[in-house]
């Protein structure tokens, strides 16, 4: 034990180690972090980087409950674009703007609690989801997809039957990312996002959908790293006892645990540093620290325990607010170990099949989706197609490693169908050229992603599809462009799911136009 730990008890000190959610490399437990659970550390975070099938991930859990029978085991599992447990090949759900779209609040529910159920059968019990996020602005660049919907009280019921659908399973929720997070146009891994909107827009609009979360009972909910001047003209959310204890516990009576965003974004780290963020998140009411999507090592965990072990001797933490942060963490412990055995109960079967054209994520998906015909009735491809996909830069949240689109489905029906991506800097010209080329006579399918955020991707179908006016469109972003093409198929998502489900459009082998 350090120096700076010699003269502190050794319940402060397993407090201050119970309030971190840090994660790993690697997919098996290391020996520090194996260490740290024996000394104290209550939760462990899990990325895409940890996670190959689920039969490692359920060995992986094994092995940190035989540690110790309580920790948590956090996931970002949102499904939709957002996947770590099907991070190589896509997500077999769609996300949240696909079932808002559908708004049939029983798919959603239903949807959740298979997802719930898939994680609790790898040992998961907390999942950094739902987002809650009403998606208000179209141009925000992180939320997008991520969020139900740019309508409050559709948000908000389709995040009750999230919340209820994954709990049932077994799997405890965290809505985020309080108090809202969808009217920005900075994404806070970044920089601070400001919302510059008075308390009668706040209650109108954002906060609707975390009261019925809370409602609902949400075992935890995640803050943003987001500055909201009508609360706290200083401190971002997480920072902020204003919002996190007088908003949240106080006014909304929220008494669940309250987790931090990923104290690594920018938004927090570059200003204030992580151990004093940390510190002073927990002083205004965060229970929780998660860390780790960037930094996973034992000296991250020591420097954040050591920090907080060092605010409270300073007095600039009061131990009682650490001692209540800690119980907070062991109570949902508690009810998630309980939860697994009522889980396990017959009649928890899965509603997710095996065959290709079987399941609730596929169902779901392909309910999602909005054709829009061209001037003359489309013909369903029978031969191979060349898709191209205009690609943007994905951002943290969602990550580069996870495959999205329609060619791997498309070729899978149609053999010898190719694909190639072009980003933006590459030119409208350029582009048009190269997929004339490449695609020959075939049939293309242009394949974009919120294309009304990104000028160069509206220019470059624009021409793609006046150079070729049969060419088909699939927009698996927010569908707020105006429709293209011979046909126009919006997915509301990129999952592997929606991809197929555009990909029997295509082929006729869905439900047709």
């Amino acid at each position: 034990m350090t120096t700076l730990l010699s003269g502190a008890s050794a319940t402060l000190v397993r407090d201050a180690l119970t309030v971190l959610q840090p994660g790993f490399t690697g997919t098996t437990a290391p020996d520090w972090l194996l260490r740290q659970i024996g000394e104290g550390l209550s939760a462990v975070g899990l990325f895409g980087r940890n996670i190959v099938t689920p039969e490692q991930l359920t060995a992986l859990t094994a092995r940190l409950r035989a540690e110790r029978d309580d920790v948590l085991v956090a996931i970002d599992e949102e499904g939709g674009d957002v996947t770590r447990l099907e991070v190589r090949g896509g997500s077999s759900f769609p996300g949240n703007y696909a079932l808002g779209c559908v708004d049939d609040t029983a798919l959603t529910r239903d949807v959740a609690r298979e997802l719930g159920r898939r994680l609790a059968a790898c040992g998961v019990d907390l999942n950094w989801a739902p987002s809650a996020d009403v998606n208000s602005n179209p141009d925000n660049p992180v939320i997008g997809v991520r969020s139900f919907g740019a309508d409050p009280q559709l948000t908000a019921r389709h995040t009750v039957a999230y919340v209820e659908g994954m709990q049932a399973a077994g799997v405890a929720v965290c809505t985020k990312h309080f108090p809202g997070h969808g009217d920005t146009n900075v994404d806070s891994h970044h920089a601070l996002p400001r919302i510059d909107v008075d308390l009668d827009t706040l209650h109108a609009r954002e906060l609707v959908p975390f009261r019925a979360a809370i409602a609902a009972g949400s075992k935890a909910v995640m803050s943003a790293h987001i500055l909201l001047p009508a609360l706290d003209p200083n401190r971002p959310a997480t920072l902020s006892p204003q919002i996190l204890t007088g908003l949240l516990r106080e006014e909304l009576g929220y008494q669940g645990l309250i987790v931090t965003d990923g104290m690594e974004m920018q938004a927090i780290s570059s200003t204030y540093g992580i151990e004093r963020g940390s510190v002073l998140a927990l002083a205004a009411g965060a229970d929780a620290i998660c860390v780790g999507g960037g930094l996973a090592d034992e000296g991250t965990v020591l420097r954040l325990r050591d920090a907080i072990v060092a605010a409270v001797r300073d007095g600039d933490l009061p131990e009682e607010r650490l001692a209540d942060a800690a119980a907070r963490v062991r109570a949902l412990a508690d009810w998630t170990r309980r939860a697994r055995g009522a889980a396990a109960e017959p009649g928890a079967a899965s509603q997710e099949g095996t065959a290709p054209g079987s399941g609730i994520g596929l169902v779901a998906a392909r309910r999602a989706v909005r054709l829009t015909p061209g001037e003359r009735p489309f013909e369903p491809v029978t031969s191979p197609v060349y898709v191209a996909a205009l690609a943007p830069v994905a951002n943290i949240a969602v990550g580069d490693e996870t495959p999205w689109g329609v060619a791997a489905e498309l070729a899978a029906l149609l053999p010898g169908t190719t694909t190639g991506s072009y980003a933006a800097g590459t030119g409208t010209a350029a582009v048009v050229a190269d997929v004339l080329r490449a695609g020959g006579d075939r049939r293309i399918v242009a394949v974009v992603r919120d294309v009304h955020r990104h000028p160069w991707m509206a220019e470059a179908l624009d021409a793609l599809v006046a150079a070729r006016p049969d060419t088909i469109v699939v927009e698996m972003g927010v569908d707020r462009a105006e429709p293209r093409g011979a046909l126009h198929i919006a997915t509301r998502g990129a999952a592997r799911v929606c991809g197929r489900a555009a990909a029997e459009v295509v082929t006729g082998g869905g439900d047709g136009v």
